[in-house]
């Protein structure tokens, strides 16, 4: 053989093992998505319902991406404007509506160990001028581990876009592929449930309860390209 042809030979071999090596170093790097938080939406309800002047609503942490396993919760902040009026988040009532039209509980992140995700969840009561900060999930991300007896949200993320990668129904598999080449998003919502009474008053369970007042909070799960997972994009 010619060196020529040696030389062909070892080009192209080298380059079929650069391409080899960087394939694998791409399905390597954990797949990275954004989550973004439709605040327009939700002014826009709060407006409606007359409530703009009193609630505010806001959640942390959004600027950042997430591996598409993440978040296991999301931080939400209330805001209470009013000068004399008492919020109460009624978190039993509250409910993650997921893209697949299925709907979860929310459930109150505790530091305390949770063993059973059945229990009454106390509303939580934000005094006027004061702002409650929470880390929220759902129901669908806490897993049970059967040795300590707990359930730990470890199981999904809130924004569970993976559930259709397996599913087995095709035309979800096919979705979900829509979704990895950025052809399509998801969208879930955080449903929040208040009920609002005088500073003297209170929330009393059962028909002396204030009335329900209900916003959705809209999320927009989006891909996004695999070099966001570079350590050196400035982007992140």
């Amino acid at each position: 053989m010619r060196n020529g042809d040696n030389n062909l030979l070892i080009l192209t071999l080298y380059i079929i093992g650069i391409t080899y090596t960087i394939n694998q170093m791409v399905e390597s790097i954990a797949e990275q998505v954004k989550l973004e938080f439709n605040k327009a939406s939700v002014d826009e309800q709060l407006k409606a319902q007359n409530l703009k002047d009193k609630i505010g609503i806001s959640f942390g942490g959004l600027a950042n991406t997430f591996d598409i396993e993440k978040p296991k919760s999301l931080s939400i902040n209330i805001e209470n404007k009013s000068e004399d009026v008492a919020i109460y988040v009624d978190w039993d009532n509250c409910a993650f509506e997921e893209f697949d039209g299925t709907s979860k509980r929310v459930i109150r992140m505790s530091p305390d160990i949770t063993r059973d995700l059945g229990v009454f969840q106390t509303p939580s009561l934000i005094v006027p001028k004061k702002t409650l900060k929470e880390s929220v999930s759902s129901e669908s991300v806490f897993q049970f581990d059967k040795l300590s007896g707990t359930y730990t949200a470890t199981k999904n993320s809130v924004a569970n876009v993976l559930k259709w990668k397996t599913s087995p129904v095709r035309a979800q598999r096919i979705e979900f592929n829509k979704f990895m080449s950025r052809k399509r998003n998801f969208e879930f919502s955080l449903d929040l449930v208040f009920r609002l009474a005088e500073t003297n008053v209170g929330v009393a369970h059962g028909t002396t309860a204030p009335p329900l007042c209900i916003v959705k909070c809209p999320f927009t799960v989006r891909k996004l390209p695999w070099t966001y997972a570079l350590p050196w994009n400035k982007r992140r």
